[in-house]
C-alpha cells in the first residue's frame, strides 16, 4: 500500500491539545473524483458518513453503531482516536470469470474510534471508496475491554432522503426465491408480497417494511443505486427495514434460535457494506467493486477447478415424467435412464451430467423436521454409480453429485468426509447441495451465522478433495468466489424450477432485474435453455408455462452468468429445434472480457463476452414483456478485423404468449464499425455469435 497524499481533513481529531472539537469531518474522494465519502462525528460523539456521486447528494448523513448483549453496552457514541489512510491500484487474475483480469484500485480510511459512554471499547471503521462506490466495515481490535462478545444488532443506516424506485423482494430469514417487486419506497409491503409466494417452501418474513439486499434502486434524476454486502464470513446476513417518515434503511441481521445475531471473539472484522452508484445502469453491472473487497484465493493451485457445462436428470421430476423417490415406479435415476444421459451429454459435447435422486432417502425427505435422512453415500439398488461413472469416462463426461439435505444440516455435517470420500474415489469432482426446509440445527435460519459458517466448511471442505461446489437454497452470494473459487455457484433465488410453480411462477422482467440484484454478489445456477414451454408434456392436467421465447432462453446462457451452466431442459426436446440447440451446444462458460451493452433494471439487458482463449465473441440480449428494438455498437471488436456474426432472433410475429417458439437465424458481415439494431418480441431476446473471418 502506499500512503496518500489527498486526504481532505476540516476540523478534524485534535490529537495534539486532546480536545474533541464541536464537529469533526473528513473528506475523502475516489480516484476519479465522481465519489465523495464524508465521515462525521458530532459533540455527543454520534457518527455519521454521507457518500456523494458527481457532486448529488446520495446517501444522507448516516448513522452507525452496535447494540451489544454481551457485554450489554450500546455502541452510539465515539471519541475519534485517530485514523490510518491508505490507496491500492493492483491487478489480479481470478481463476475463471467474466474478466481474464481484474483492476482493484481504491483509497482506504480506518477511523478509530473509542467508546464514549466509558465503557473502553475500540472500534475500527474501515472505508474504501472506489470509483464506482464505497465499501465499509467494522473491525473490533484485540483489546483488553472485550474479548467474547454477542452482537444484539448492527446498527447502520442507508438514509437515501427520497422514495426512489425500488427493485426488491421481502426481507426473508429463509427464503430469496422471491419475485422481485417494482414499487416506490412507500409502497414496499413484505407481508403482501410474501402472501402472495404459495409456492416456496420455507418463508420467514420478519418485518413489513423489510427487504433483502442486493437492493437496486433507480432516483428520479437517473441515478442507479446498488446496496449489498461483502465477504460474508462468520456473521449473519443483512436484510434491511424501511423508516418510511425519511426514506432511511437500517441493517437488520438474521437472528439465531434464541434471538442472537452473532457471537465472536476479538480480533473481528465484519462483512463489508457496499453501495455502488452510476449515471449509467451498464456501470452497476461492470462493478468489480464486491469482488474487489473479497480476499484473495485461499487455493493455491486452482487448476483443478474448471468451469463446467452440463445437462441435469433433474427436469423430468419438475414435470412429472419422473420422480426423486424410487417408490412409486417412475424413479428417474435409474442407470438405463442416466445412460441416455451421459450418451446425449458426450454426443453434444457437454462436460457433465447432474443426477438428483440417486440416493436412498427420498420416500420421507421433506416437511418432517426429520435429521437422519440420507447418508449421501448409498445408491438406489437401480442406480449402478460404479458402472455410470466408469461409463461416463469412457465417454469424456462426468457425472456431477447431488447432495440434498433436506435443510437437516447437522447430519450432512456428520458424514461429510465420507461423502466427499466417495467423490473422490469415484472421481467426481462437483457437487451440487440443497437445503430445502427447516434447519437443523432446529431454530437456526438458512441465513443466519451457524449457516453462513457452514456454507464456508463445505467449501474448505471440498477444496481439501479437489471439489468443486454448487451450493442451492444457500445465503444470497456476496463475492466469496475470488476467495473460495471452488464454490462456483449458488441458487440463491428464483430459479428456473419456478417456472413450473402453480401460483406465480417466473415473469418476462425477472431476467432482466436479476443481474441487477442477486447477481450482483456471484454467478447464479439459473439452468437456462428450455425449448417446450406448455409444461403438459407428461401430465394434460398442468397449467403451468414458460414465459420465454426460443431465443430468450438462448440469451441467457450469456446474460445469466454461471461457470457451472446447467441447460436445464430435457434431451429429447432439444431436438425439436436443432439449429438453435447449436447455440447451446456452442456457448463457452468461461471469458476473457465481458462488455455490458445497454441495461435498464426491470426491462432489458444486453451483454457482449469474449470467449476464454479464443477470438469470439457472444452476445446475449433479453427484454421484459414488452417488445423493443436495441442498437448495438461492435466498437469493442478488433477495428483490424472482419467478422461474421450469426444471429438467433425472434422472428418477426414472435411472443411468448402465442408463438414463443418463433425464431430466425441469419448471418451478416460486422466491423467494429458496425451499428445494427435488433428486434427483440415480447417476452424475447437475440443471440449472436461473432466470429473473426
Amino acid at each position: 500500500m502506499q500512503i496518500m497524499n489527498t486526504l481532505l481533513i476540516l476540523l478534524g481529531c485534535n490529537l495534539l491539545s486532546g480536545a474533541l472539537m464541536s464537529q469533526e469531518r473528513i473528506v475523502l474522494h475516489s480516484q476519479n473524483s465522481a465519489i465523495r465519502l464524508d465521515l462525521m462525528i458530532n459533540a455527543n460523539g454520534v457518527v455519521s458518513y454521507s457518500v456523494h456521486y458527481k457532486d448529488r447528494e446520495v446517501v444522507a448523513p448516516s448513522t452507525i453503531g452496535f447494540s451489544l448483549k454481551k457485554p450489554a453496552i450500546e455502541l452510539n457514541a465515539f471519541e475519534c482516536a485517530g485514523f490510518d489512510t491508505a490507496s491500492v491500484n493492483e491487478t489480479w487474475e481470478p481463476a475463471w470469470g467474466e474478466e481474464k483480469s481484474i483492476r482493484n484500485n481504491y483509497k482506504q480510511l480506518v477511523y478509530k474510534l473509542t467508546d464514549k459512554n466509558g465503557s473502553g471499547t475500540r472500534i475500527n471503521l474501515i472505508f474504501r471508496i472506489f470509483d464506482e462506490g464505497v465499501g465499509f466495515r467494522y473491525e473490533f481490535p484485540v483489546q483488553p475491554a472485550l474479548e467474547h462478545f454477542i452482537i444484539g444488532e448492527e446498527n447502520t443506516r442507508f438514509h437515501l432522503g427520497a422514495n426512489h424506485t425500488a427493485f426488491w423482494i421481502p426481507g426473508d430469514y429463509d427464503s430469496n426465491e422471491y419475485l422481485y417487486n417494482t414499487t416506490r419506497l412507500n409502497a414496499i409491503s413484505a407481508f403482501e408480497a410474501s402472501a402472495k409466494e404459495p409456492d416456496i417452501a420455507l418463508k420467514s418474513p420478519f418485518h413489513n417494511r423489510a427487504v433483502q439486499t442486493p437492493l437496486m434502486l433507480k432516483t428520479d434524476n437517473g441515478l442507479y443505486i446498488n446496496i449489498h454486502e461483502a465477504a460474508l464470513l462468520n456473521y449473519p446476513a443483512m436484510n434491511l427495514v424501511l423508516n418510511e417518515d425519511d426514506y432511511s434503511f437500517t441493517s437488520h441481521l438474521v437472528p439465531d434460535a434464541v434471538g442472537n445475531k452473532a457471537y465472536l471473539q476479538t480480533p473481528f472484522r465484519t462483512p463489508w457494506r457496499t453501495i455502488i452508484i452510476s449515471d449509467d445502469a451498464r456501470e452497476i453491472l461492470s462493478s468489480r467493486m464486491i469482488l474487489n473487497l473479497n480476499e484473495p484465493s485461499v487455493i493455491k493451485d486452482p487448476s483443478w477447478i474448471r468451469p463446467q457445462k452440463f445437462i441435469g436428470m433433474w427436469w423430468e421430476m419438475h414435470v412429472g415424467k419422473a420422480s426423486w423417490q424410487k417408490a412409486g415406479g417412475k424413479h428417474g435415476a435409474n442407470t438405463a435412464n442416466v445412460k441416455n444421459y451421459i450418451d446425449f451429454a458426450s454426443a453434444n459435447r457437454f462436460d457433465g451430467v447432474l443426477v438428483e435422486g440417486w440416493n436412498e432417502g427420498w420416500e420421507d425427505w421433506f416437511g418432517n423436521w426429520k435429521e437422519d435422512v440420507f447418508d449421501f453415500v448409498t445408491p438406489y439398488s437401480d442406480y449402478d454409480i460404479n458402472y455410470l461413472t466408469s461409463y461416463a469416462r469412457e465417454k469424456g463426461v462426468r457425472l456431477i453429485m447431488h447432495h440434498e439435505t433436506s435443510g437437516a444440516v447437522t447430519n450432512y455435517e456428520r458424514h461429510l468426509d465420507t461423502a466427499f470420500r466417495l467423490m473422490r474415489q469415484l472421481d467426481i469432482n462437483t457437487v451440487k447441495t440443497g437445503y430445502v426446509g427447516r434447519i437443523i440445527p432446529r431454530g437456526e435460519h438458512h441465513d443466519g451465522q451457524w449457516m453462513v459458517n457452514h456454507y464456508q466448511r463445505v467449501a474448505e471442505k471440498a477444496a481439501k478433495y479437489r471439489i468443486m461446489v454448487d451450493a442451492h437454497e444457500s445465503v444470497r452470494p456476496t463475492g466469496l468466489h475470488r476467495t473460495y473459487p471452488n464454490w462456483m455457484a449458488n441458487e440463491a433465488a428464483r430459479g428456473n424450477e419456478f417456472n413450473n410453480a402453480p401460483a406465480l411462477g417466473l415473469t418476462p422482467e425477472h431476467e432482466t432485474i436479476l443481474p441487477f440484484t442477486r447477481m450482483m454478489g456471484g454467478p447464479m445456477d439459473y439452468t437456462p435453455g428450455f425449448f417446450r414451454f406448455r409444461l403438459n408434456q407428461f401430465d394434460s392436467t398442468r397449467k403451468t408455462r414458460i414465459r420465454t421465447t426460443i431465443a430468450k432462453q438462448l440469451a441467457l446462457f450469456v446474460t445469466m452468468y454461471s461457470p457451472l451452466m446447467m441447460a436445464g431442459d430435457l434431451p429429447g426436446n432439444y431436438s425439436l429445434y436443432p439449429d438453435a440447440f447449436d447455440f447451446i451446444k456452442d456457448v463457452p462458460v468461461d471469458w476473457d472480457d465481458t462488455r455490458i451493452l445497454a441495461a435498464e433494471p426491470g426491462d432489458y439487458v444486453a451483454i457482449a463476452r469474449k470467449a476464454k482463449a479464443r477470438e469470439d465473441w457472444y452476445i446475449g440480449l433479453v427484454t421484459d414483456e414488452n417488445s423493443r428494438r436495441l442498437e448495438l455498437n461492435f466498437n469493442f471488436l478488433d477495428p483490424k478485423s472482419q467478422y461474421e456474426a450469426t444471429i438467433y432472433a425472434d422472428a418477426a410475429d414472435a411472443d411468448w404468449n402465442n408463438n414463443p417458439a418463433a425464431y430466425t437465424i441469419k448471418k451478416q458481415h460486422i466491423s467494429a464499425r458496425k451499428k445494427i439494431k435488433i428486434a427483440m418480441a415480447p417476452g424475447g431476446g437475440c443471440a449472436i455469435v461473432v466470429r473473426k473471418k
